[in-house]
């Protein structure tokens, strides 16, 4: 029995497959995925991003080979890249044995665009011959003709039987080291299917709202979306989709599952809006502390607080805390307990520095995060 049970999520039980060195599925840590928008021919910018994307904690990227030039530049991105690569693939399926043999860890592909079931045949012989896993990816604004024809409108059913329908042209072949995605930028729609999917096969799971919008639009409908499905215990994977730089669809996927206690990195915020109380500029310190924290990787909690109405009892919650205080002159906890006070001028190089001692105690073993104790951490 958990000792805080409204904090639990019982987690969907799929099969695990392989994405390179990282594991999906099954018991394993749900994985956070983004994708370039370089253009793959260009080697250089391209791992230049997924540098950026893996700095940010990206566990898999996802590069698109839509020409051969893309697929030849892709063994050099492969070779360079220090997380596994996903080609992404539509239509000509020889790009996806290129990808294979360059060092795909897995295909992107939708079975159905591929063409005859012989050509899904040698895709399926290529991505055997080279461990590389697929991830069958079904796109509400791309389904099939019949299935239109079939249902009037994308719907959930629709999404669920293209899904199926793809999942047996790989089984025909023998293949089952596959994930599947059923994605549409409707957050009701792809809710909606995914729970019907997930009740119908066994596979991961690779969740996201397509198209999902600008930052702060996109992160909305995403966090509901993708949020919703991993509170109902369904996802394996998930991409949160931006029209914004990819190493921000990675830092979004984090906050989501930080949300959820599924998963924790870096510095998790407790902040308040500020109001006329505070005894400092809330706002514009959270900015400056989240900047400069941006490289800290451990698993830890910072409050920062304007006043003394709920200022303390967040303290008491989190590794460090700042709680405003009357003439320049502010509390700071550590550990839960008050500890000492800061003036201003001092405060956010203060803060950054018992923020990195504190995660290298972490790190050294020789101190716990208050998440851990509260049980906020993954």
């Amino acid at each position: 029995m958990s000792l805080r049970p409204w904090r639990d999520i019982a987690r969907r039980k799929s099969r695990q497959i392989m994405v390179g060195s990282v594991p999906v599925g099954g018991d394993a840590p749900i994985t956070v995925q983004t994708m370039t928008n370089t253009l793959t021919s260009d080697a250089k910018a391209t791992i230049d991003q997924i540098r950026r994307c893996e700095e940010a904690g990206a566990d898999i990227i996802r590069v698109s080979c839509p020409d051969v030039e893309s697929t030849a530049a892709f063994r050099q991105i492969a070779k360079a890249a220090r997380v596994p690569l996903v080609a992404d693939i539509h239509f000509h399926y020889k790009r996806a044995l290129e990808a294979a043999d360059a060092g795909a860890a897995c295909l992107r592909i939708n079975p159905g665009n591929i063409g005859s079931s012989e050509r899904v045949a040698e895709v399926v012989r290529a991505a055997k011959a080279n461990g590389c896993a697929i991830r069958i990816g079904v796109n509400a604004g791309s389904l099939e003709k019949d299935l239109l024809e079939k249902y009037g409108e994308p719907c959930p059913e629709a999404l669920v039987e293209s899904a199926l329908d793809h999942i047996r042209l790989l089984e025909e072949h023998d293949f089952r080291e596959y994930k599947v995605a059923v994605k549409a930028s409707d957050a009701f729609l792809a809710v909606a299917a995914y729970q019907q999917l997930a009740e119908a096969v066994d596979c991961p799971l690779h969740l996201g709202i397509t198209e999902a919008g600008g930052l702060i639009g996109g992160t909305v409908k995403s966090a509901i979306g993708i949020g919703s499905l991993l509170w109902f215990g369904v996802g394996d994977t998930i991409r949160v989709s931006l029209s914004a730089e990819p190493e921000e669809e990675v830092r979004v996927g984090y906050e989501i599952l930080k949300t959820l206690g599924l998963r924790t990195r870096g510095v998790r915020v407790v902040s308040c809006p500020s109001c006329a109380r505070q005894g400092f500029d809330v706002i514009r310190t959270v900015q400056a502390l989240e900047d400069a924290l941006g490289h800290i990787k451990t698993p830890m909690s910072l409050s920062v607080l304007g006043c003394v109405v709920n200022g303390p009892g967040e303290a008491r919650e989190t590794d460090i805390g700042i709680t405003g205080g009357g003439n320049g002159k502010h509390m700071v906890y550590l550990s839960g307990v008050t500890d000492h006070t800061i003036a201003d001028a001092d405060m956010i190089a203060h803060i950054v520095g018992l923020v990195e001692a504190k995660a290298a105690e972490i790190e050294a073993g020789s101190a716990v995060s208050m998440d851990t104790l509260h049980g906020k951490a993954a």
